[in-house]
Order: structure tokens, then C-alpha cells, then sequence
């Protein structure tokens, strides 16, 4: 049954990255300002960030498994209002509802996962997750530019609604059946004084932040450097299918095995150095070849920091308490995304500023797990 849960972890961030491409030209599309434009993008993250904060409290109260289920049915829903966007502000609606529900999947999902893993293994099983998650940001963004040049955006989300639609009835028998009866007993606590007063916990939070703060940065900023370079526009889209490749090949091989020998500690500082010091060689290369290095050791540098701090929360925390820190963690996830992209767009840096800032972010995360490590 693990691996239907990969599967809808796949899913979940498929509909997140088959949108990358396509919600900028459909909200300019229906007429709307820059200003609303970026809104209808960043509407997306903002209400995901709530809908992961309420699946992490229900997931404990309930059990992730109602939670999973409505989440993936919801969500279907809402991919089907896209037909009825007829301006900017009816997108802002839709975009915020789909945003809210699919924000329900990923936390619940992930806890599922956990509270069926053996302790032993979780490293191992949170990099096989990762390696779909990368699967999903490779073939997302490609499926909805082709489709949608082809069709159109609704359409589009309608296909990808279909998908969710029948993986939500998929799990509602399949799963169903693998539920593990809890004890009658309320979940515990996770208020924010325990939060500060448990390390893996504040670790785990931290790097899904920065994690996802250079992926922001990432995201705006290469197509700038490889625009400056004058380097053909698609060359961006390949730098990040390299990654992705680097990273994959990095959870799937057997140097996996690490991930459950070696503590997360160690992986998640080693994590943030090669992350940070690619960014660096990214910043300063003009060379394409080097450009697609420097994605390569990115690539291995997330692969390291993704499990690790998966392993960080599943060991910090118990099946009681585990859906709302999940719900903590991937809201970090979503938060970190809007302030990379929104930071450095703010203070109008260049390519290879926004590079070297992220650099010094993530060398500075390790600095200070490094600092704090206690036996």
C-alpha cells in the first residue's frame, strides 16, 4: 500500500507543478493587471499554506485517511471550476479554493506514510518520496505547457482533475481498508513553546524554509541568468530537469541506504553546504556546461536535505502529534517558495545576486545546525 501513497504524493505535486507554466498566460488571458497576475500565482501558495496547517489538525483528530480522501476529491472539484473563470477576479476565487483543498492532500498523505513506515526505515522512505516528488517536477511542467498549447487551461485542469478524481475513489476502498485502529486518545499537544523547545522539530521546519526559499529564488531567477547570458529561453527548462534527474537518481540508487545509517543531522548540514555552494558556482559561471554542473550539485545537495529533514520530524515527533507538525512543515514549504521569488523580486537584485543571497541563506543554515549539534 506504500506505494499507492507514492503515487498520490506524485499526483498532488503534479497539479502543483503542471500549473507553473500555464497561470500566468491564462490570467493575462482574461484580461488582468500585472498586479492581479502575479496575485492569481501567489494566491495558489497563500491558501495552500492554511489548507496544510488544517489537514496536519484533522490528520491527528481524525486520522489522515478522511483527510486524504477529501482532500483529492476536493481538489478535482475546484480543477473543474476553471471553466468558469470569466475574468481576474473569478480566477483569484478558483485559485484560492484550489489552493485550500489541495493543501488538505500532502500532510495527510505524508503522515499516512509515516505512521506505516518502521522507524528504522523512514530515511529510505522519505527519500523514495522525494524521488517522485522530482519525478512530478519534471514531467509536471512539461504535461501542462504541451497540453494547454494544444487545448487550453481549463481544459488542462480539467484532464489533471479526472486524475485526482479517480485516485480520490481509488482511496477511498483501498485505503479504507488498511486504517489502524488508534487507542481513544486525544491528540497531543503541539503548541509553539514545544515547537521552540524541540530541536528536530525547529531543524526539520527550517529546512523545508530555506529549502524551498532557494527553489523560489530558482525558479525567478534562472531564466534571468540563462536570458543574460543570451542562452536559448529553453535552456532554463532543461537546467531544472537536470536537477530533478540528479536528485532522483540520488534517492532511487542505493547510496539511499544512507539516509537510515548516517544521522539526518550530518545529511541535512551536508544538505545545505552543496546547496549553497552550487548557488555560489551558479552565480559566478558563464559557461553552459557549467551552468548544468552547478544544477547537477544542486540537485544533489536537495536530494541530501529533503530526507533528512522528513527524518528530523518522523523522530521528533509520535503518530499522535505527527499530522500537525506535517501540516507545520509543508506550510513552511509553501511560505518558503512565495518569500524567495517575492524577497529578491522586492529588492530587485540580478541573477546572480539573488544566487549569492540564497548561497549565503543556506551556508548560513548549515552554520548554525552545525553550531547546535548536541549529543
Amino acid at each position: 500500500m506504500q506505494v499507492f501513497i507514492y503515487i498520490i504524493i506524485f499526483f498532488a505535486f503534479f497539479d502543483l507543478f503542471a500549473q507553473l507554466p500555464i497561470i500566468s498566460p491564462f490570467a493575462i488571458e482574461l484580461q488582468a493587471t500585472p498586479f492581479l497576475t502575479g496575485l492569481a500565482v501567489g494566491m495558489y501558495s497563500l491558501s495552500n499554506t492554511f489548507g496544510n496547517i488544517v489537514s496536519g489538525i484533522f490528520s491527528d483528530r481524525k486520522g489522515p485517511f478522511a483527510i486524504l480522501v477529501a482532500g483529492l476529491l476536493l481538489t478535482a472539484s475546484f480543477l473543474f471550476t476553471y471553466t468558469l473563470a470569466e475574468g481576474p477576479y473569478s480566477l483569484l476565487a478558483i485559485r484560492f479554493l484550489h489552493g485550500l483543498a489541495a493543501g488538505l492532500i500532502i500532510p495527510a498523505a505524508f503522515t499516512y506514510l509515516a505512521n506505516r513506515t518502521d522507524r528504522s526505515r523512514r530515511g529510505k522512505g522519505a527519500a523514495v518520496s522525494g524521488a517522485f516528488v522530482g519525478l512530478a517536477a519534471i514531467i509536471g511542467p512539461a504535461y501542462g505547457a504541451i497540453l494547454s498549447s494544444r487545448s487550453s487551461v481549463p481544459e488542462t485542469m480539467t484532464v489533471t482533475g479526472l486524475m485526482l478524481l479517480v485516485l480520490g475513489l481509488l482511496s477511498f476502498f483501498l485505503l479504507n481498508r488498511q486504517v489502524i485502529k488508534k487507542e481513544k486518545l486525544p491528540p497531543e499537544p503541539l503548541t509553539v513553546g514545544m515547537i521552540l523547545l524541540n530541536s528536530g522539530l525547529l531543524r526539520a521546519f527550517m529546512g523545508a524554509f530555506f529549502l524551498m526559499f532557494s527553489q523560489g529564488v530558482l525558479a525567478y531567477m534562472l531564466p534571468l541568468k540563462v536570458s543574460g547570458l543570451e542562452l536559448p529561453a529553453q535552456m532554463s527548462g532543461l537546467l531544472l530537469s537536470v536537477f530533478g534527474i540528479a536528485a532522483i537518481l540520488v534517492f532511487l540508487l542505493p547510496v539511499n541506504r544512507m539516509f537510515d545509517s548516517v544521522k539526518p543531522i550530518y545529511t541535512l548540514i551536508a544538505g545545505f553546504l552543496i546547496m549553497g555552494s552550487s548557488l555560489f558556482l551558479l552565480s559566478a559561471v558563464s559557461a553552459a556546461f557549467m551552468l548544468y554542473f552547478s544544477m547537477i550539485t544542486y540537485g544533489i545537495g536537495f536530494a541530501l536535505l529533503f530526507p533528512s529533514i522528513n527524518s528530523l520530524l518522523i523522530d521528533s515527533t509520535t503518530a499522535r502529534s505527527r499530522g500537525k507538525a506535517y501540516g507545520y512543515f509543508y506550510a513552511f514549504f509553501s511560505i518558503g517558495v512565495v518569500a524567495g521569488s517575492s524577497f529578491t523580486g522586492a529588492l530587485a537584485l540580478s541573477a546572480d545576486r539573488g544566487f549569492v543571497t540564497s548561497g549565503v541563506l543556506l551556508v548560513s543554515a548549515a552554520a548554525v545546525n552545525l553550531a547546535t549539534i548536541r549529543k
